[in-house]
């Protein structure tokens, strides 16, 4: 049974029903990043650099597990996956929050903290591809773009939703019984536990025939110039994610905490308003001129000499990054039939977890070399080689054209 694609005004309604998962998945996300790291350091007692695996160890097991996600979608349905991924999601909080009552048998709290973190890892990769593979086959391929949008909305807004949540949950001293790292644990387990009868309402989407599927890294190879020109810009933002707040702290400034909060508003504000840029002009044109914005804002970022330049940087950042996944996103879809398409966004958002997951701490070496400055230079250079990419696509995009017709 296929779906029909919905048409507007109906669209906007569809797609929010489903990606309401995104956004639960990633404020619980944006929950543990606020206070994990503190809980180890702090509470637990261990050094700052096994509080910092235990952030990225999740995101190590979002790229491990991307390819399952994709599989699994193509074969059983993204309305399961969902379902899995929220489950999974639901068993990283109640392992959050008895590593919270255990903090005084630090080994063990710790080895719960990093296998419930593992485990939210793959809550999102399943959770976060499905959602986008479940609502492009509810509203149709044509409306891939704006259901990318809305799925990196709630991301980045579950992010900026949580945290500072967690940071008030855990601080808070009203509710003892509730609060602390426990209190955070058991909210994200409640958020994930949300999401399950919510999904379960939903119209699921039947599997397509698996006769024409692809193998991973064949799909992979399909993609890989969208992927790569992906990975050009988003080492941008895992340089900001990861080092605006040192990079501040360096110069004696305040308010990276701005910087950040501008980057992600401008980054959502531009989605908001620019999206149908996307169906309007095409996907490499927008991202061609996407990656040209980031890299202004980097390098002002990088040769700024105040917080005021700085956080202009960031801001400018922030919009040139925020339409690359979607924009390159369309093209990928498309180099796959629609029983692949789970697969294709799978193996497309490998490139992002490996470009953010890598660039904090391969860039930070430059660090005491050559300092900041350089540092985000190199990331603007990089942008500048998407650029390059893009333009290839392009000129192969209109010789294929051109061929056909």
């Amino acid at each position: 049974m296929s779906v029909t694609a919905v048409r507007s005004p109906s669209v906007l309604m569809t797609i929010l029903a489903v990606v309401l998962f995104t956004l639960l998945c990633y404020t619980v996300i944006g929950l543990q990043m606020a206070v994990v790291p503190l809980f180890v350091r702090e509470k637990l007692g261990f050094s700052s650099a096994m509080a910092g695996f235990a952030v990225s160890v999740q995101y190590l097991a979002t790229f491990a597990t991307r390819a399952s996600a994709g599989r699994r979608i193509d074969t059983i349905g993204p309305k399961k996956v969902v379902l899995v991924g929220l489950a999974a999601g639901v068993l990283s909080g109640v392992m959050l929050a008895i590593a919270g009552v255990l903090a005084s048998v630090p080994m063990l709290s710790l080895l719960l903290v990093i296998v419930g973190r593992i485990v939210l890892g793959f809550a999102e990769s399943w959770v976060a591809t499905a959602a986008i593979v479940w609502n492009i086959r509810r509203v149709g391929v044509a409306n891939t773009a704006q259901v990318i949008s809305w799925n990196g909305i709630c991301s980045y807004g579950g992010i900026a939703l949580g945290a500072p949540i967690a940071t008030l949950l855990y601080h808070a001293t009203t509710l003892p019984a509730f609060g602390g790292f426990f209190g955070v644990g058991l909210l994200s387990a409640m958020l994930m536990g949300i999401g399950l009868p919510l999904a379960n309402r939903q119209p699921a989407v039947d599997p397509l025939p698996a006769t024409k599927q692809h193998s991973f890294f064949n799909i992979l190879s399909r993609v890989m110039p969208y992927g790569l020109a992906l990975a050009a810009g988003s080492i941008g933002f895992g340089a900001i994610s990861a080092l605006l707040a040192l990079y501040f702290a360096d110069q004696h400034w305040n308010g990276a905490a701005i910087g950040l909060s501008l980057f992600g508003s401008v980054f959502v504000l531009t989605r908001f308003a620019f999206t149908s840029q996307i169906a309007k002009r095409g996907g490499m044109s927008v991202a061609l001129f996407s990656l040209l914005v980031e890299a202004l804002g980097l390098s002002v970022l990088a040769w700024g000499n105040s917080p005021l330049w700085a956080n202009v940087g960031a801001a400018l950042s922030g919009a040139g990054f925020s339409l690359l996944f979607p924009a390159l996103g369309v093209g990928a879809v498309e180099q796959v039939g629609p029983e692949n398409r789970g697969g294709a966004i799978g193996a497309f958002s490998v490139f992002l977890d490996i470009a953010i997951g890598i660039s904090g701490p391969l860039l930070g070496l430059i660090i005491p070399l050559w300092g900041y400055g350089v540092l985000f230079q190199i990331t603007a250079l990089c942008c500048l080689l998407g650029v390059v990419l893009c333009m290839v696509v392009k000129s192969h995009q209109r010789h294929h054209t051109a061929g056909v017709s």
